[in-house]
């Protein structure tokens, strides 16, 4: 039998009242506040990479970080978020090198059901996000479960990702569309 984690990683229905999720969230949001508050660059970088699952050698995140769980985030060499990022991370969110994030850019893999019984029950699923690698996030995007970003993308200040999109294309609107071909 499936533990509630095992089924939320996996995006089936899961409990988030489970009493190992609230633990790990409890921790997730302890350690991502006390990286809020670190000055020193070498601080953040060794608790970074106590709350990130796995990342690059060379990542930087500015501080306002928020999380659900931390250990389904993967982030390659080069990534680098601005302020006030907020990844949350029931299910997978992987992204590649040179990936940089704008400030109160948001990677949300949590979903509620839609028929109002069962959402009122408390359980809920996820999607994971793949974004390829020299993507670019600009602030105040969001990007929903389910999305995968090819390499070299491009996203539009303010837009609302709902679907995935490939390789080389600028992205912007809600919701977000292609408005561009990147010729590489």
């Amino acid at each position: 039998m499936q533990t509630e984690r095992e089924k939320m990683v996996a995006g089936e229905l899961y409990n988030p009242a489970d009493e190992e999720l609230v633990k790990k969230r409890i921790k997730a949001h302890d350690l991502a506040h006390k990286y809020n508050l670190l000055e020193i660059e070498k601080d953040r970088m060794e608790k970074i990479k106590e709350i990130f699952g796995k990342t690059g050698e060379k990542i930087h995140v500015e501080p306002g970080l928020r999380v659900d769980y931390g250990e389904n985030i993967t982030v390659g060499n080069y990534f680098y978020a601005n302020f006030d990022t907020v990844m949350l991370d029931v299910c997978p969110i992987m992204i590649g090198k040179n990936a940089m994030l704008g400030p109160r850019v948001s990677l949300v893999t949590p979903e509620h059901p839609l028929h109002p019984q069962e959402r009122n029950s408390g359980i809920e699923f996820g999607r994971p996000i793949t974004i390829g690698d020299n993507c670019w996030i600009g602030s105040d995007a969001t990007i929903i479960g389910g999305v995968t970003l090819g390499d070299n993308v491009v996203v539009g200040a303010g837009s609302v990702v709902t679907k995935s999109f490939g390789d080389n294309v600028v992205i912007a609107g809600n919701p977000a569309r292609v408005i561009k071909i990147i010729e590489i």
